[in-house]
């Protein structure tokens, strides 16, 4: 049989395949995105009391509604965007099916698609199985900022929307008040949809503020949020997300989401709903990564590897010019071999493949990892 792929272009995840090399090398595995650390137990208490209450069936398609109600009040209190949970919020099976339903019910055939790189991995395939044409903008180190009169000099009669990324995987930066008031005049003046990618939204450092879309009413009108339970609970394998969406981009994105995964698992609906009513569980969390931060720096003291700013996300990175001249991927695949410690290549998140001798290390870790971390990379 003749197979006529889709993605010739793509193989397995640049995650899957640095975790898979860590295990086999018995390496720290800094590489991919998630915790080391246990979940709240009030939290699993929950769920569990949710399981035996008989709560095991099929939830409604868009979500329960005791957490799309939990979360309307939270952007409600948060952005101060008064959310109706009706017909603006809707739970998916995580970030990334919340991405890829919006640009599946929005994107058409030949439409063209705003990307910045280095872009988490998802958003390039997505757009191109849903017929969508990707047009890629480089992001230059060390700060990643958005030149918004390239946007502008970039936009054509099919551009259908823009996907923005803050805090931003892979590198730690942010957007400010002056890009989301530049984004909301190009979008605005060009009838053009944001894809707004906010899953590390409670993680932001140094007093900065997390500047969403939802914040800006104008803004908002044309733009779809999403967010993620893993990111804020530190449980990534439950892969609970939700999209805050006007009615009109709502009613579209539901129509793709009931034939993707139709409903999200509905005890834990339940359970985080009940435990989204405390705010503490929520509110430190930029605090408490900041300390990992900060501490997963202070080990690197001794090392010649050169950090660049981190603003917010669970990620940082690392420069490693004048350490070795290998490209990125090389570079990893050695640290991995040799110094048993696992990372990512930030050329891994460029569709040019772009080498700037940048690791990627997630310091969502407890500090008896970080601390080993910091030991081997001190080698360097």
């Amino acid at each position: 049989m003749n197979l006529s792929t889709r993605l010739p272009d793509v193989g397995t995840s640049i995650f899957t395949v640095m975790s898979r090399m860590a295990l086999e090398e018995g390496a720290l595995n800094l590489s991919q995105g998630f915790p080391d650390f246990e979940v709240s137990q009030q939290l699993i208490d929950l769920i569990y009391k949710n399981l035996k209450a008989g709560h095991n069936q099929y939830a409604p398609m868009p979500g329960t509604v005791a957490l799309r109600q939990a979360i309307a009040d939270l952007v409600t209190k948060t952005y101060n965007r008064i959310t109706d949970f009706e017909t603006e919020v809707t739970i998916t099976a995580g970030g990334t099916e919340a991405l890829f339903s919006t640009i599946a019910a929005l994107v058409k055939a030949n439409d063209e698609v705003i990307v910045f790189d280095p872009a988490y991995d998802s958003y390039d395939p997505s757009i191109r199985l849903n017929g969508g044409v990707p047009l890629h903008l480089s992001l230059k180190p060390p700060h990643f900022a958005i030149d918004w009169q390239q946007v502008r000099d970039t936009l054509t009669p099919r551009t259908r929307l823009i996907i923005v990324n803050t805090p931003h995987n892979p590198t730690g930066s942010i957007l400010r008040e002056a890009d989301l008031k530049q984004l909301e005049q190009i979008v605005q003046a060009n009838n053009i949809i944001v894809l707004s990618d906010e899953v590390y939204e409670r993680i932001i450092f140094d007093n900065a503020s997390h500047e969403s879309v939802l914040k800006y009413p104008n803004l908002a009108q044309q733009s779809v949020a999403v967010f993620s339970f893993g990111k804020t609970f530190h449980a990534t394998g439950w892969k609970v997300g939700y999209a805050v969406a006007p009615e009109h981009l709502t009613r579209e994105i539901r129509k793709a989401h009931q034939f993707i995964t139709f409903s999200v698992n509905t005890p834990v609906q339940l359970a985080l709903a009940e435990y989204l009513g405390n705010p503490d569980h929520y509110l430190g969390l930029g605090r408490f990564y900041q300390q990992k931060r900060d501490f997963f720096l202070n080990q690197l003291k001794s090392s010649s590897l050169q950090p660049l700013p981190c603003s917010g996300s669970y990620f940082q990175l690392l420069s490693y010019a004048g350490v070795k001249d290998l490209p990125e991927k090389e570079m990893a695949e050695w640290m991995t071999r040799e110094l048993k410690l696992a990372p990512i290549p930030v050329s891994a998140f460029y569709q040019n493949g772009d080498n700037q001798h940048l690791l990627r290390f997630c310091f969502a870790k407890s500090e008896a990892t970080l601390e080993k971390a910091g030991e081997i990379l001190s080698k360097l």
